[in-house]
């Protein structure tokens, strides 16, 4: 059996009369591609940010390890070793691939009484980190914003990876990005796995899903409307659980009597 790193169990957030979340489980195993797929509204949003510490769930249980944890920061989070790579990167695009991979994190060198910024020390491991993701760079020294945005997508990732993230947590990663690039981002994704790494992979492509994931949660309006196995469900099933299931039918019905 896989080791689950991290568990939500029937998390609910509510916020004053509206309800985010209505009792959603999810399960991160060691080493696996977890993908949580959803519509706009299902809740994903709300789900990522109450296990990456943002949010405070109203009701139902964290487990990291086994043992119920409440994280008052998203500080907390991280120090436990959950990583979130939102939409927009947190990245700066005039700045280098070196500054960024270490930003907030920087290796330093001493002369005399002064600390400095260790340049050598950070271009090798930016340069090697992103090489043992498949991301081969002009020159650490790069600038961010001359990425394509899979390469941008796979520095955050290898930064993660690096800091010791031990679960990986993509919002939407491939939402914007061209064939080839999704598939660089897949390729990394993948990367991270075969390190060990738990990944929460949020998305509404089911065909990205379908390509990296090895298990499906889809919510549905601040609900778990259930999780398969890699093998279990297909395409057409995850779309249709996407949609609705029974009240898409129902709609279709509707209009199929109104033409």
């Amino acid at each position: 059996m896989p080791n689950t790193i991290l568990e939500l169990k029937n998390i609910e957030k509510h916020f004053g009369m509206l309800i985010a979340l209505a009792g959603v489980s999810i399960a991160v195993n060691e080493g696996e591609v977890h993908c949580l797929l959803g519509d706009n509204g299902a809740g994903k949003s709300t789900l990522i940010k109450t296990m990456s510490g943002v949010h405070k769930p109203t009701r139902g249980q964290i487990l990291l390890d086994g043992r119920e944890v409440a994280f008052a920061a998203a500080r907390d989070a991280i120090d436990a070793g959950i990583a979130t790579v939102f939409q927009d990167l947190a990245m700066i695009p005039l700045m280098s691939v070196t500054r960024n991979f270490f930003l907030g994190r920087e290796p330093k060198t001493r002369f005399g009484p002064f600390k400095f910024f260790d340049f050598e020390t950070a271009n090798r491991i930016a340069m090697a980190e992103m090489a043992r993701m498949g991301i081969r760079l002009r020159a650490p020294d790069q600038a961010v914003g001359t990425l394509s945005g899979g390469e941008r997508q796979s520095v955050a990732i290898a930064r993660a990876v690096y800091f010791g993230a031990r679960v990986l947590i993509l919002d939407e990663p491939t939402s914007a990005l061209g064939v080839r690039q999704t598939a660089n981002v897949l390729a990394t994704i993948d990367q991270a796995r075969k390190k060990g790494v738990g990944v929460v992979f949020i998305t509404h492509n089911v065909r990205h899903a379908l390509a990296i994931g090895d298990r499906f949660t889809v919510l549905n309006r601040g609900r778990t409307l259930g999780t398969a196995q890699r093998g279990e469900i297909g395409q057409e099933e995850l779309q249709d659980l996407m949609a609705g299931g029974e009240e898409l039918v129902r709609l279709e019905g509707e209009l199929g009597q109104m033409v």
